[in-house]
């Protein structure tokens, strides 16, 4: 995508994405090295856009806090869907050739995020608040305070529900 941000259709958003463009960005930039971190597969720029498009089509937010939670969730929505799409290519037998290094590196990364996301839902279902904090936090990039901020609970409550989550989360992924 190479139009900016601000050329989508809603005012609100726009206005709002313009004032934390530069939050989403740096937050972007930290994901996207947690997610893929051997291996540049998806450019900063392109996931603060494809986050900014889920986000254009949710309509109002009821402030600042909303929208980081929202933006947290697309940013795990763009990130999954770009790793299931590269396990997809991956098993494609008509695929460009790679060096074995960068096709184990790019697998590794992508199968984890799978997993984690599936892990995610599970957790989703059983306790909606710590899924939130796992949103914010691993997709996001949040700190305790811009996930406290965006959830509307305690840093301490943040801090105590992020080690229950990762307690949780390694479990259900066998690490």
């Amino acid at each position: 995508m190479t139009s900016s941000p601000s050329s989508r259709q809603d005012p609100a958003v726009d206005l709002l994405v313009q004032v934390l463009y530069a939050d989403l960005k740096r937050l972007a930039r930290r994901e996207r090295g947690r997610a893929f971190p051997r291996a540049a597969t998806l450019e900063t720029t392109a996931l603060v856009h494809e986050a900014y498009l889920k986000l254009s089509r949710h309509g109002v937010f009821e402030g600042q806090a909303h929208f980081l939670n929202t933006a947290a969730l697309a940013m795990r929505q763009v990130l999954v869907s770009h790793a299931r799409a590269r396990l997809r290519h991956k098993r494609d037998p008509g695929r460009a050739l790679l060096d074995i290094d960068t096709v184990e590196v790019l697998a590794e990364s992508d199968e984890r995020i799978v997993a984690l996301d599936e892990a995610l839902a599970e957790l989703e279902r059983q306790q909606p608040r710590l899924a939130r904090i796992v949103e914010c936090r691993y997709f996001a990039g949040y700190s305790d305070a811009e996930t406290a901020l965006a959830l509307g609970v305690s840093e301490r409550t943040v801090q105590r529900d992020w080690a229950i989550a990762k307690a949780l989360l390694y479990e259900a992924l066998g690490t």
